[in-house]
């Protein structure tokens, strides 16, 4: 019982933010443009102000190990590669594989997985090397199942000539050469792993913080989890998400059960504990990003 409630008040807080979020669109006291600018904000700036300060004032870097690294990026290619191939198995619209592998698989960690273990933890704990170990592969990943998965028939056998299946074949190839070099440079210029990198330079090089830049960067740091909320909350539409409503399910229920229960007892196995094995379960478990429905 005791567990039960500690979970409870890890998590209930967070979504009744979102709901907030949602209650104040329906009042008209934000609108979408006010969602947009703030999701904007909290990705360029907020979220990497608030990673910076979690790794740039607390030694964190001690206690890492190439093991936990390590783990975070072979389960984040285990579990999008499985669950890729056992979708295109079992899905019969091969159209939806590449949307469906993604929203299955594709954690919140830097919005919703930061927020629940700040809950958990008190701070940001792993989460930041989780994160730069994990979500840069979760891009790259989610745009090549895509950019495979897309129109499954659109570069299938013409029989019109063999010339025009090289052409297409051609295309094809132009096409996802393209899309990765897109998500690769996406990753490299991402405000969130830039933000990660400067604070893991800060924290080893020594550098001493004066107080004016430091209250100012927590000052910004705190706004990053309430306003990122209230922003998801103030985008859900609920028309459009019952619209999708079995395939929603089976893919959360991909996510926030199937996965964790089959990689959660791996890591423990493995001896990670503490603020690493928090890390892992929201790699493995925190609710799919809310930037999915843009790459489909």
């Amino acid at each position: 019982m005791e567990n039960f409630i500690f979970s409870l008040n890890a998590t209930i807080p967070v979504f009744l933010v979102i709901l907030l979020g949602y209650i104040l669109k329906k009042l008209h006291l934000i609108n979408e443009e006010f969602v947009n600018i703030t999701n904007k904000y909290v990705f360029k700036v907020a979220l990497p102000v608030m990673l910076f300060k979690d790794l740039a004032f607390t030694d964190i870097t001690s206690n890492i190990n190439g093991r936990f690294i390590s783990f975070c990026i072979v389960i984040t290619f285990i579990m999008f590669l499985l669950t890729w191939l056992l979708t295109y198995l079992i899905l019969k619209d091969k159209s939806m594989v590449g949307a469906f592998t993604q929203a299955s698989v594709r954690s919140s960690a830097a919005i919703l997985g930061v927020a629940f273990v700040e809950n958990i933890c008190g701070d940001a704990g792993m989460a930041p090397l989780m994160i730069a170990s994990a979500v840069p592969f979760f891009n790259v990943l989610s745009v090549v199942i895509l950019v495979f998965s897309a129109d499954m028939g659109k570069y299938s056998d013409s029989p019109d000539s063999s010339l025009k299946n090289h052409e297409e074949s051609s295309d094809k190839k132009d096409h996802i050469r393209k899309e990765i070099r897109k998500a690769v440079k996406g990753v490299l210029t991402n405000p969130i792993i830039i933000g990660i990198i400067a604070g893991l330079l800060f924290v080893n090089l020594g550098i001493k913080m004066p107080a004016i830049p430091m209250k100012t960067i927590s000052y910004i740091s705190a706004t990053a989890t309430p306003m990122a909320l209230i922003a998801i909350g103030g985008g859900f539409d609920l028309k459009v998400a019952l619209t999708r409503l079995k395939p929603a399910v089976v893919a959360s229920v991909i996510k926030l059960i199937a996965l964790p229960a089959l990689f959660i007892p791996v890591a423990v196995k493995l001896g990670f504990t503490g603020s690493e094995l928090v890390a892992i379960l929201i790699m493995l478990a925190s609710p799919t990003t809310v930037t999915c429905y843009r790459n489909k």
